[in-house]
């Protein structure tokens, strides 16, 4: 994909959804990194699901190492691999007091140095909470990179690399929510809804997916 198309790509994306947000739920930066945590191989549904009612008690780090281990897991019973998963939050929250004083670092590096929090995780939390220019590649960014030809790569570092150097402002900032949300309800792993899609002129993917036929009344 060249240039123009790039620009032309997010320009589309960006007239379909001026102000795209992350669909976790979450109240201030703590919250942010807790659900981005809980999210690994779990659907943002479900995380919401089970932090509404968490979230309402648990704001900071020292409420969360007060809640303790057992009981977060009852909140979270619901989300794959919450085991880990709660030893992980309250590791983590429990680092945030000693080194940070409670607040989530503004930081890549300290991020990713947290119990439980990878690349991904700390690219959310920069993006979403600091509007840091990152992209977080999940899944869905993997695909939709690779399937479009926009930043193609054998894992999801490269497929970062690629997208570091190929989005241009100003679409930089929310570039990797519409990525994220245009795999996630269009560019579908099995089925890509290729007869619905803004950008599919722009894609590299063949054959394109056929509209389904509807049945005669």
């Amino acid at each position: 994909m060249n240039k123009a198309d790039v620009v032309e790509f997010f320009s589309r994306l960006a007239a379909d959804n001026p102000h795209p947000e992350t669909e976790l739920e979450s109240g201030n930066p703590y919250q942010l990194l807790v659900a981005v945590v809980l999210s690994a191989q779990a659907t943002d549904v479900g995380v919401n699901k089970a932090t509404r009612k968490l979230f309402q008690e648990v704001h900071t780090p020292a409420q969360m190492v007060a809640l303790g281990e057992e009981k977060l897991k009852e909140h979270i019973k619901t989300i794959g691999l919450f085991n880990t998963k709660a030893k992980n939050v309250i590791a983590l929250s429990e680092q945030l007091i000693a080194e940070h004083d409670g607040q989530v670092p503004d930081d890549r590096d300290e991020l990713e140095k947290l119990p439980g929090v990878g690349r991904k995780t700390a690219n959310v939390v920069m993006n979403v909470a600091f509007g840091a220019e990152t992209f977080a590649v999940d899944t869905h960014i993997f695909r939709v990179g690779n399937r479009t030809g926009l930043a193609r790569g054998k894992t999801p570092l490269a497929v970062e690399l690629k997208l570091e150097k190929a989005v241009p402002q100003p679409f930089r900032l929310h570039a990797h929510h519409w990525l994220i949300l245009h795999g996630r309800y269009v560019c579908k792993a099995r089925t890509p809804e290729c007869w619905r899609c803004v950008v599919a002129d722009l894609c590299a993917f063949k054959p394109k997916t056929p509209a389904p036929k509807t049945r005669a009344a």
